[in-house]
């Protein structure tokens, strides 16, 4: 697979324990002081031992200054398109523009609809993600006249006002899909693929071909896929320079999400493992450049 020469970047994914709530805020604290990209959170409204995601990222906002903040993804069974769009912007204006909105056709589904999610196959999830990104694009848009008609299936709007607009014009959107149709609406419409190594299932291969759905789409729908980002959630085990550049200058990463709970770990990662990881990208770059 191509490389395809985006900047390299790092966040940690942090489990927002409601054990000891603040330390689950020092940890996205020290990750923005180790110099990390993103601080990013699970999103599980149905688990009663985690704070609500929203409620945390808020919290985060106001304790930090730089980095930017996204959910690690949030379940759109259980977060209204509508809402969410407001509540992005709203966080958006107020941090001065460090939301990402990363989006899940929704899993666990048994959990969700314990909470009084509807019950949907997985092409019907599929469907109402894509609804879902235009509900929130059109929401943002304030610069269109009129209120919001989305004839939807599963997200129907019927005259809704537009805005607050977030700073981000558009706000970049993240997708954390695995099957060919969740990748080609990466393509299509989003910014972002944001899968979990441990979750693909052949691999460093699925991998690939996920990049090669995603670049047909985005060429099907004359968008650059160079300008789509490609993420990766990776473990601990990942976290090393030789493994970084390989998934970067190889397989088309450039973001990579730690998962990580341990401050010490999280610092170590910043201090050790990321200069190295750069230093050896940029080596690799050079010595085969990324084709325009």
């Amino acid at each position: 697979m191509p490389d395809y020469g985006q900047p390299i970047e790092f966040g940690t994914f942090i489990t927002p324990s409601a054990l000891d709530p603040q330390r689950t805020v020092a940890l996205a604290v020290a990750a923005e002081e180790a110099g990390y990209e993103f601080a990013t959170f699970q999103d599980h409204p149905y688990q009663p031992r985690f704070l609500d995601t929203w409620t945390l990222m808020g919290w985060v906002g106001a304790r930090t200054n730089r980095i930017r903040i996204s959910a690690n993804v949030h379940n759109l069974l259980l977060r209204p398109p509508a809402v969410l769009a407001r509540a992005a912007a709203s966080l958006d204006l107020l941090t001065g523009g460090r939301v990402v909105l990363a989006l899940g056709a929704g899993g666990f589904a048994q959990a969700a609809e314990a909470m009084g999610a509807p019950a949907r196959t997985p092409a019907e999830s599929g469907d109402a993600l894509a609804e879902a990104i235009a509900v929130i694009r059109e929401l943002h848009d304030t610069d269109a006249a009129g209120g919001v008609f989305l004839d939807h299936r599963f997200h129907p709007i019927r005259g809704a006002k537009r805005g607050p607009a977030p700073v981000q014009r558009p706000m970049p959107i993240w997708l954390g899909v695995l099957k060919p149709k969740g990748l080609r609406l990466v393509g299509r419409a989003a910014d972002g693929w944001l899968p979990s190594l441990g979750r693909l299932e052949d691999g460093t291969a699925s991998l690939d071909a996920g990049h090669a759905i995603i670049d047909r789409a985005a060429t099907a729908a004359g968008r650059d896929p160079r300008g789509i980002r490609r993420l990766l959630n990776i473990g601990p085990r990942e976290a090393r320079p030789d493994v970084i550049a390989d998934l970067a200058t190889r397989h088309g990463v450039s973001t990579f999400i730690v998962t990580g709970d341990d401050e010490a770990f999280v610092a170590d990662v910043a201090a050790r493992v990321v200069p190295e990881a750069r230093a050896l990208v940029a080596d690799r770059r050079a010595a085969a450049p990324v084709v325009e």
